[in-house]
């Protein structure tokens, strides 16, 4: 993984102390907050609806242990003892004091870690494929580019105050794990018909009030011009983006007014004065940090060793989370091990200090060192030998992380609602906490299969509900939870919105409407159908007449 060298250092440490000094006059008064509030948010601190949020970036998800310890011992320290882990692949602290934050960042730093760009309207964190360089299916390792992007796009002076936020997601492989689709540029690599490696690239996509599925402007782009092509997306939207609506501010808006043929056109016009110029990306550097991300010392392993199938076979617990928590290895005789980070009647995303601690323990004497924060707020260990599976099962299990449920039914992704979140209209946290405690029983869930149920507390859709194989919004009526469902969204490479099924359920009957959905489910599939192809098969009638059919 990439290692921060002289210039990151600097950098993040400058920050550091210039925040340190305006926290200090924010807390003797000479700063209003109104004043404060465009520095605290450059810096990745927010105002909750009880406490400050502090947004730690995990650029691509990829995290060390000494890393994983550091968060463990911020939450430990000037938290509650724990952490939420992010759609973004970030993770945010709920509750530090604001007299706390500049030591909090002094201590990030330490490890190479900061917050710089989590929020505001610049870059945000770069997110890739959290399989990304251990995937069986993998062209090549996505997180050299976003790691190229990060290196680029960080306090860059042109796109540091954009009209709206704006977000980067990279692939390397055909199944998309990144959802680049619902960015605003998602960029996948595929190869031309000369074996050439280059990027699709897809503008436009995003979810909140607007949802869209993004489309592609460029079939096919060398990666020696990634960042001059990047650059002119970026100029175009700079110049044309609205500023004066936040509401319409984000590219996508833009794309769609324009509409991507012409927004295309710009592009290619805008990017015809950088091409071949300072924005070229030299070989020298690209080699530079692709040794960053060498790979590590496999061995030759047996790629089926005897002694895991028998524990696999003997051991029925292990067996089961086998079935749903590994992901199969680009390297023979290893796996890629997924953690969920959703218990039964757990928040989905938090882990305790002491977790993340065991993760990092287990990062070391299993893996090398490595971990992974994936868009479903979940984690993973990328590289462990398949012969130390079991003990690394009986690690998460003593951690209380050995939850079997990777992909179903009860892996449900949700924001902080209106337990954290001062936009959110409706608790999302409880809402996730109840369908899994509904669905709570194993064989259940592996008799529904893959099921993605994705919350959101809002309309800026945090919790990805618009792409969810069944989403959920909070809303507000008259001062009353309510919820909106949809169904049929995906965010991989088939990435589709969800349809919105009719009126709103009450807080009490949500639970019951989504118990409704499967029921349907399992009575309309053909054998082995899971539910996105049930769905698109038989389309939004059966689900609806179940659902409102007696009123």
């Amino acid at each position: 993984m990439y290692r921060y060298d002289e210039l990151d250092r600097t950098l993040v440490g400058e920050r550091v102390e210039q925040f340190r000094d305006q926290v200090a006059r924010r807390l003797t008064g000479e700063l209003s907050e109104d004043e404060f509030r465009p520095l605290r948010l450059m810096n990745g601190l927010y105002l909750q609806l009880h406490a400050y949020m502090l947004r730690v970036a995990i650029p691509y998800g990829t995290l060390s242990a000494r890393q994983m310890r550091m968060l463990a011992h911020v939450a430990r320290r000037y938290d509650k003892g724990y952490g939420h882990f992010t759609t973004r692949q970030n993770i945010q602290f709920n509750w530090p004091r604001l007299e706390d934050v500049p030591d909090i960042l002094a201590e990030l730093a330490s490890v190479d870690m900061h917050a710089i760009q989590t929020s505001g309207n610049s870059i945000r964190n770069v997110t890739a494929d959290p399989y990304a360089g251990v995937a069986a299916d993998e062209i090549e390792d996505p997180r050299i580019t976003a790691e190229i992007i990060r290196q680029w796009s960080t306090l860059h002076p042109e796109f540091s105050f954009l009209p709206r936020k704006f977000k980067i997601a990279v692939t390397g492989a055909p199944h998309d794990r990144a959802a680049v689709r619902v960015h605003d540029i998602g960029l996948r690599m595929r190869r031309n018909g000369e074996g050439e490696v280059g990027f699709e690239v897809i503008v436009g996509g995003g979810q909140g009030r607007t949802p869209i599925i993004g489309p592609t402007i460029c079939e096919f782009l060398p990666k020696r011009h990634l960042l001059s092509y990047i650059e002119a997306i970026l100029r175009v939207y700079n110049q044309l983006g609205r500023r004066d609506n936040l509401f319409k501010a984000r590219i996508k808006i833009l794309v769609q007014s324009v509409g991507a043929a012409l927004f295309a056109e710009m592009v290619e016009e805008e990017w015809q004065h950088l091409r071949d110029g300072a924005c070229e990306l030299p070989v020298e550097e690209v080699a530079r940090i692709e040794a960053h991300f060498a790979s590590p010392p496999y061995e030759a392993l047996d790629p089926h060793p005897p002694a895991f199938a028998a524990r696999r076979l003997g051991d029925r617990e292990f067996g089961r989370w086998c079935r749903t928590n590994l992901a199969a290895h680009k390297r023979p005789g290893y796996a890629i091990v997924n953690i969920s980070l959703k218990p039964v009647g757990g928040v989905p995303g938090d882990a305790t200090a002491e977790q993340m601690e065991a993760i990092a323990d287990l990062a070391e004497r299993f893996g090398f060192g490595e971990i992974r924060v994936t868009h479903a707020q979940n984690l993973v260990l990328p590289d462990v030998r398949l012969g130390d599976v079991y003990a690394v099962w009986q690690g998460l299990g003593d951690a209380g992380l050995a939850t079997a449920n990777i992909g179903l039914v009860t892996d449900i992704i949700a924001c902080p609602g209106l337990d954290y979140c001062n936009l959110a209209n409706a608790r999302s946290i409880p809402v996730a906490q109840r369908i899994s405690q509904r669905f709570a029983e194993i064989e259940r869930q592996y008799e529904i299969g893959e099921l993605k149920i994705k919350i959101s507390g809002c309309i800026n859709a945090c919790g990805h509900h618009h792409v969810g194989h069944i989403g959920i919004l909070g809303v507000d009526k008259k001062g009353e939870e309510f919820y909106q469902i949809t169904l049929g969204g995906s965010g991989d490479e088939n990435a589709a919105l969800g349809d919105i099924v009719g009126p709103a359920f009450s807080y009490d009957a949500v639970v019951d409407a989504v118990e409704t959905i499967i029921a349907t489910y399992l009575a309309v599939r053909r054998e082995g159908e899971p539910f996105l192809a049930t769905y698109r098969r038989v389309g939004l009638a059966p689900f609806k007449e179940r659902l409102y059919g007696a009123h």
